[in-house]
Formats: C-alpha cells, structure tokens, sequence
C-alpha cells in the first residue's frame, strides 16, 4: 500500500513517500523535491553486536551520475569507491540520527540513501536527511524521532529556505541543519564573515521551516509503521550498581585532578579493574559493568562542572588550555605552522602549485570544475599514542579537513590577486579535543608564512555544553572527554569581523535560543583571545613567496589567438618547458599561465608569446631575418611566424644581384608598407634610419 504525503516547507513542496519501493526493508521512503528524488532505506540486524558500547550505525549516501544524466568521467566508466561529496553527505545523516537511537541498544543498523533523479534546482542532500528519519520512524527500528533537514541560506539580507543552487551562489552565508519539534540536533555550514546574531536567527528560522516534515513523517507513521522491536536493558542490579558507585566516586574525583590525558585515562581503566577484582565480578556482567562505569565518570564529570565550576583538567568554563606557536619550523615547505593548544596540537604546511594543478571536480549543477583551494586533514594514530598503522583517510579526517577548509576559504583572495593553487595539510600531532579547529588556525598561521594574502587571521575553538535541569555550563576550548560526555559539540570558526564556518551537534532536546546565543558569544570572546595571540606570532603574511615556491605570472590574450600560442602539435608550448624551462598553459578565456623557479625566464617567454600573437601593422619598422632569398626579392620573418616580401624594387639602392646581396639568416630594417587581403605584407628597407 502506497502513502504518498506533502509538506509545505519555505515556498516549495517536499513529498515523502512509502509503501512502494524497497518493501524489504525495514523501512523506506522516497523523498521528492522538484524532480530531485532520493529513496533511502533503514535496516536493523536480527541479533545485537557484541563487544561494543556504542549503536552500530553506518549511512551510505549514493549519487549516480545517470540521477541527472551524466556518464561517470574517466576511464573506467562506473561508479567507484564513495567520493568526498558522497563521505560529507553521509556525515550529515549520519550525525543527527545517531543520537535518536537509545542507549544500549546494539544492533546494527544500516542507513542508505540513493539519489534516483536530480534536477538542476534542488540538492538532494537535505532531503535525504529527511528520507532517514522516516525510514527509521516507519520501521520497527527503536528511533527517539522524527526529525527533519533543510537548508538555510542568507541571500540578499534574506532567509531562503532550501534554496536553489542559483540562490545559492548569490548567499552569503549557507547552512545545512537538522532539526526535532523542540530542538536544533544537528548544524554544518558556512558564511563570509556573519554576525553571530544572525546565525542564531537563521537557525531558528530554520527550525521553524520545518516543523511540517515532521507533521507528514509523523501521520505517514500512523499508516504505515511497524511495532518497535524491545532490546535488553544495560541497568546493573541495583546492589551492583551501589557497589560500584561506592567503590569508585572518590577515586574518580581524584582523577580529574590529572591533566594529563594519559595519566587521568590509565588512573580510571586501573580503578576499573580494581572494582572487578575486589568484588569478583563475573565474567558475564564485565561488559555492563563498564557500560555503567562509564557513566557514572560522566555523571561525576557533569556535576563537578554544574555545581563547582570545575573541569575535568581544572580550567573554570571559559578558560582557554595554553597556547603555544611556531611559524615556519621547517624550511622546504612553501609555508608551515605548528599551533599547540594544550595536549593538541596541528601541524600544517601549504604548497603552492601552478594553475594547471587544480582539483578538477565533479557535482550535479556545475558540471566538471576546478578548485583551485584545497585543505587536508590527517589524524595518524600516534596522535592519541594508537599502536596501529596509518591507513587511507577515513570520513572523520575528510569531514574534519572540509569543515576546515570552510573556514578558510572565504579569506581565500581571488585567482587574480594572487594566481597559485593552493593545497593545505594538516597533520595533528598531539590530540585531546578541537583538533579540526587546532587546523583552522595552525592552517592561517601556515597561509600566512607562504606568503598567501589572506586579509585577516581565521581561528576556531570547539564550546561544549552540560545541562541539569535549570541549571546549565557553557563550555570553551572543550577535551575530548568533555566532547564525549557533554551535551553539545559545537565548533565556531571565523574572524574578527565574524564567523566563517559552524558544526554543532547537540544530544539534548529544547536548546532555546538565548542558550544558543550564549554559546555563539562566548564562542567570539574564546576566538578573540586565540586571534590574538596568532597576530602576535604572525601579524602579517610574508610579502614575498617562498623561494622554493614556483613563480606564476597571468597574462591575457585574444582567445582566438590560443592556437596560435600552442603551436602545430603543442611545438611552441614544448619548446618553452624544453629550452626555457617555464611551463605554458592556456586556459579558456584567453588566460596562459606562466610558471617557472626563474622569474627572468617567465619574462622571455612573455616576451615570446606577445611576439607569437602580434599583428603586423603598416608603417611601423621591424627587425627581421632572412628565410628565403629569390631572384626578385628576399622573404623576411619580420614576427615569429609572419613572413613578409621585400621587392627588389622596394630596396634601397640599385640592387643587380639579389642573390650576391642577401643570404639566409641575415637580419636587416623592414617596414611594412601594405598588407594585402590575404594577409600578406609587403616591405621595403629604402630610408629606414632608426631600428624597430
């Protein structure tokens, strides 16, 4: 049986179906905007997974070139592994439903979204995150939902919700967020420098806007859903659960007196061994034993925080961990950074590279482009003092290195202020919390240092969140415990002027909007004081590139003239990497590239390409040489490529012998004195007195 209900979602229509396709499932719907369409499938394993603490949620997030009728480029003409588009959508669906699933329940469940069709107006990421909720609300699934996706773009000092991909290209600021009837859960977006104001009220609006996909998910429930399936609880008994709390709240309290990461983390996994020894615990209740003693560190962590205003590592709520940086620790690269903020730290280098290296990219409604910023993130396990080797990038490191690039990129000055592709990578280090936002301002410091212009610093700091019924503590420049054990993760990057980039995920229901607003100021006042001491390290970026670093220069010519530059076969462009070293690239547009280590050599070849594409113009004089000598007269290259005729009539004196007069390769004074319907000048070297 097919339900088919709408939703009225800013001045568009959103349709969820069910009930038609992917019946196997546990549950599935297709999601309609326009004619961009994405089914999305939820399905639970039959037995829980053992071993672990944490849902087994994995989402997959599809989009197939035939969706809107495209062949895959490349060689191998399908679909390979997931691209970085694919990874980044599937974080966005992935974030604000795992905190939907309750705790303690273990089975593995598998989210997969597929674009069926896509149109040249509206995104299916947005929808898909839709398409989860209510799948996993149909099924039998246990899901503390529904909620809903949109998108909210600032688009001429205007809120737009979902907004076309034209709009989006004239928006100032983007957001993609997810939302419950009382709640934000879920924000990742990006702004050239907004008020923190503004933000607050654009994600408001936003949760707003889509309170009726949760009206349609919910009625389409009430059809169609299946009974909720009931999972083993993970209490302890409750005599069990004293011991524990006897045993252990003072020892942890101790704990947290250590502000070492590791010291603090090996003091709590001893004392746990401790209480399973003393109290001869069996083997099967070992797993739920450290379930709860795991919470019960967060019970503790949280009241400390609510009550004495202490963290875990000491700091009051607003104290930012101490920060150290290098600039340019190391020679070879174009430019490098190392920024240390407590027990994390970021190391990032940029490389410069010429235009014909940029990452050539792939989307639904820009077709093949090319980016010519790039930031990468790497997190190596000796990081976290991990013994396991260093493997290809993981969706983390790919979400972390795009929420950095985020923030960086508006700041980025245009390709004609400064011409390079520029390539960030970060390398952390040391991690215990914020390493995305270590990278944003290891990364400006490292931009700075190449000598790349950027206007102003950008920096990030990642806020936490406890709430206790009334009571509530805002958190800055939070740990990774805090991360685990708070109620939000809310990451901030930006300027002086204002915010740049935002990712937030928050675990709790009815954040109200003074709250939010709350955590975005004191975000700025923490971002200010990082900003701070960055300018004092860096307050400028080098006004020159890195001697290593190649030298570019643009020039513009004719477009009809690109031919004429490359040569029969590529033969001009060939002979200037070959014999000049400076590497020749035309671009549409009528833009060459210029890129060489030798500035002296960039400029012969300049001189040689204007030489290439000049026209030959009647009454002014040349240089030329000899190419061809004739009874009548001799054949003169007066500009690369361009032959004229000197007449023995036209030369200067009486001329009885041309052959005994001229050879070829002589040079002499040639002026052009008519050029003829086909192109073909006519010279004379008679009273020629000054040279071209």
């Amino acid at each position: 049986m097919m339900e088919r209900l709408t939703a009225k979602v800013g001045e568009s229509e959103i349709v969820i179906e069910a009930g038609h396709y992917a019946k196997l499932a546990d549950g599935a719907v297709v999601v309609r905007q326009g004619d961009t369409a994405v089914l999305v499938t939820a399905v639970m394993s039959e037995e829980p997974v053992q071993g672990i603490d944490f849902v087994p949620l994995s989402v997959d997030y599809r989009e197939q070139p035939s969706a809107w009728g495209k062949i895959p480029g490349g060689f191998v003409k399908r679909e390979g592994k997931p691209t970085d588009r694919e990874i980044l959508v599937s974080r966005v669906i992935d974030r604000p439903i795992r905190p939907m699933l309750p705790e303690g329940f273990f089975h593995e469940v598998v989210i997969t979204a597929l674009t069926l069709s896509a149109d040249d107006k509206h995104d299916p990421d947005v929808l898909a995150i839709t398409g989860a909720s209510a799948a996993l609300h149909l099924s039998s699934i246990p899901f503390d939902g529904p909620i809903a996706g949109v998108r909210v773009c600032r688009v001429e000092g205007r809120f737009v919700i979902n907004p076309t991909y034209e709009e989006r290209q004239r928006a100032d600021m983007e957001l993609l967020m997810a939302g419950s009837k009382d709640a934000i859960v879920m924000v990742e977006g990006g702004a050239k420098e907004v008020e923190e104001d503004t933000l607050a009220d654009a994600l408001f609006f936003g949760l707003e806007s889509l309170q009726d996909l949760l009206r349609a998910q919910e009625e389409l429930r009430e059809k169609l859903g299946k009974p909720k399936v009931s999972f083993e609880s993970m209490s302890l008994p409750v005599d069990l659960q004293e011991k524990l709390e006897e045993f252990c709240t003072q020892p942890i309290l101790q704990s947290f007196s250590l502000q070492d990461k590791r010291e603090r983390k090996t003091a709590q996994s001893n004392l746990l061994k401790e209480f399973v020894q003393n109290y001869q615990i069996p083997e099967e209740l070992h797993f739920k034993v450290a379930y709860n003693y795991k919470k019960l560190i967060s019970k503790l962590m949280r009241k400390r925080v609510l009550e004495e205003g202490i963290r875990i590592d000491g700091r009051t709520p607003k104290d930012i961990r101490p920060i150290s940086i290098e600039v340019h620790p190391f020679d070879r690269p174009h430019g490098s950074a190392v920024f240390t903020r407590g027990q994390t730290q970021a190391f990032a280098t940029v490389t410069l590279g010429p235009p014909e290296e940029a990452q050539q990219v792939e989307s639904i409604y820009e077709g093949e482009t090319f980016k010519r910023f790039m930031l990468h993130y790497n997190f190596p396990p000796f990081s976290t003092g991990e013994a396991k080797p260093w493997g290809p990038p993981r969706r983390r490191e790919i979400g972390h290195g795009a929420l950095a690039e985020r923030a960086i990129e508006p700041l980025v000055p245009p390709e004609t202020e400064f011409p390079y592709i520029i390539r960030v990578v970060s390398n952390i280090l040391e991690s215990n919390g914020s390493t995305s936002m270590a990278t944003v301002c290891a990364a400006s410091l490292a931009l700075f240092d190449a000598g790349v212009p950027l206007p102003r610093h950008v920096a990030g700091i990642a806020m936490g969140l406890i709430v206790e019924g009334d009571k509530h503590v805002i958190l800055s420049d939070i740990l990774g415990d805090e991360d685990q054990l708070g109620d939000m993760d809310f990451k901030v990057a930006g300027t002086e002027v204002g915010v740049t980039s935002v990712q937030m995920d928050i675990k709790i229901k009815g954040l109200k909007k003074e709250l939010m607003r709350s955590a975005l100021h004191q975000a700025r006042e923490g971002r200010l004081y990082i900003l701070q001491k960055m300018r004092e390290a860096m307050p400028a970026p080098r006004q020159e590139v890195s001697p290593y670093a190649p030298k570019i220069e643009i020039i513009t010519i004719p477009e009809d003239k690109a031919l004429t530059v490359i040569g029969p076969g590529g033969r001009n462009v060939r002979d200037f990497r070959e014999k000049m070293g400076v590497s020749v690239w035309v671009h549409e547009g009528g833009r060459v590239s210029l890129t060489s280590h030798s500035r002296e050599a960039i400029q012969e070849v300049k001189k040689a390409i204007q030489n290439l594409i000049a026209e030959l113009e009647v009454g002014k004089v040349y240089r030329g040489k000899i190419t061809r000598v004739e009874p009548y007269g001799v054949f003169v290259e007066v500009l690369p490529g361009k032959v004229g005729l000197l007449h023995v009539s036209k030369m200067e004196g009486y001329i009885k012998d041309v052959r005994a007069k001229f050879s070829v390769g002589d040079e002499l004074l040639v002026k052009v004195i008519e050029i003829d319907e086909q192109g073909r000048a006519k010279l004379t070297n008679m009273g020629i007195k000054k040279p071209a």
